[in-house]
């Protein structure tokens, strides 16, 4: 953590509230947003939501993103959202919503700090290096806190927290709430058989079994980086994102809108990966899955097809993905929400922590009260998950 600069400490600093990244100056914000390891702060990534209207007042989503400067240098910046609803954050907090209904307390509207319908973590505030990032936090926090008082916003929220970053506002009294999600990591790997020989003889067997299974129903899956990928897969990817939706009905996560997908292909390819399934004599993949990465870290966000083929998910979705990330250098690799299938893949069950603060000091105390049973229960089911990993 660096010391602030004398300059940083006596200039004084100035305050704004935004309703769209787009009144934001891009340069500027990417050169808070560049140095973290998410890719899902940057201001293409928060522009496209917006533009495309996915993320807009009308679905319950307001921008009134956060930026400081200090003589006229944007120095830090936080993406929020006044929210009327949970969905959208996978952070299922509706039973906090049901308590305070029974309480008589309004949950609705909230401040949201997250990439939104992007869980994911990295959330963070974007802070200047010159300045002590815990203190710039925690004068964040307080202007927050007074936006949220003056606009009788009842919570404020900050989703799929940057670990280290996370206990800043725990400090400053929000409350920690655990979940589980999943990582894969590269354990210096050179090939994809050198992270089978990792498992038992009866997974990897069947892991070889799911991988030859393309060949047997003529599919041939290819990973191909943004930049080499046509346009026409970025609507495609739309497309499949939308049948993957309808699949489940009322569970769908569809909060997606077309022009997103194809906006991101003009000023962010660099940072896209897909996996494409190919069958003969079709000339666009029956299947996308759709990556993003940053520096030695690779996320999986969307998949869809055009018709079921047994195992194609898995490859498309995990054994592709690790295989490239393999071979590129990558780390660590978050395979996205989901079911416990993934364990048997290989991915490890890991603790994501969200931070909240409610302004009704009845359900601030219930929270508080509460949250640490909450949190051992939650550990105990990730510690429950890696049991079921079939490593040697």
């Amino acid at each position: 953590m660096s010391n602030p600069e004398p300059q940083a400490a006596q200039v004084p600093l100035s305050v704004q509230w935004h309703r769209a990244i787009a009144d934001i100056d891009r340069d500027a914000w990417d050169a808070l947003a560049l140095p973290l390891q998410t890719p899902f702060l940057e201001w293409e990534w928060l522009y496209q939501l917006e533009a495309s209207g996915s993320i807009q007042p009308h679905n319950g989503w307001i921008p009134v993103h956060l930026t400081i400067t200090q003589q006229q240098e944007l120095v830090a910046a936080a993406p929020l959202y006044v929210k009327t609803h949970s969905m959208g954050e996978f952070v299922f907090d509706f039973a906090w919503a049901d308590v305070a209904e029974q309480l008589g307390i309004a949950y609705y509207p909230k401040l949201v700090g997250m990439s939104p319908a992007t869980p994911s973590v990295g959330y963070r505030f974007l802070i200047a290096d010159r300045f002590d990032q815990r203190e710039m936090t925690a004068i964040m926090l307080e202007v927050i806190h007074q936006f949220c008082r003056d606009n009788k916003l009842h919570g404020s929220s900050f989703l799929f927290a940057e670990p280290q970053w996370a206990e800043w506002p725990e400090e400053a009294g929000y409350s920690s709430w655990e979940h589980q999600s999943y990582l894969w990591q590269n354990r210096s790997f050179c090939t994809f058989d050198d992270y089978l020989a990792g498992f038992t003889k009866n997974q990897r067997r069947n892991i070889r079994r799911e991988r030859a299974s393309m060949s047997e129903a003529g599919v041939t899956v290819e990973a191909v980086r943004g930049e080499q990928a046509p346009d026409s897969w970025f609507s495609l990817m739309y497309d499949y994102y939308e049948n993957t939706n309808e699949q489940f009905g009322p569970w769908a996560a569809k909060f997606l809108e077309r022009p997103f997908f194809e906006g991101l292909a003009e000023r962010y390819r660099d940072r896209l990966l897909f996996v494409a399934g190919f069958l003969p004599a079709h000339t666009e993949p029956i299947a996308l899955s759709f990556l993003v990465h940053k520096n030695d870290h690779l996320v999986g966000r969307y998949w869809g097809a055009d018709r079921y083929i047994d195992n194609l998910h898995f490859n498309a979705c995990y054994y592709h993905p690790i295989e490239w990330a393999i071979h590129n250098g990558v780390s660590t690799f978050d395979p996205g929400a989901g079911s416990p299938h993934k364990v048997r893949r290989g991915f490890h069950a890991v603790i994501n922590r969200s931070l909240h603060y409610y302004y009704d000091s009845r359900l601030r105390a219930v929270m508080e009260s509460n949250i640490e049973r909450i949190n051992l229960h939650e550990r105990h089911q990730v510690q429950q998950l890696n049991t079921l990993l079939p490593f040697k």
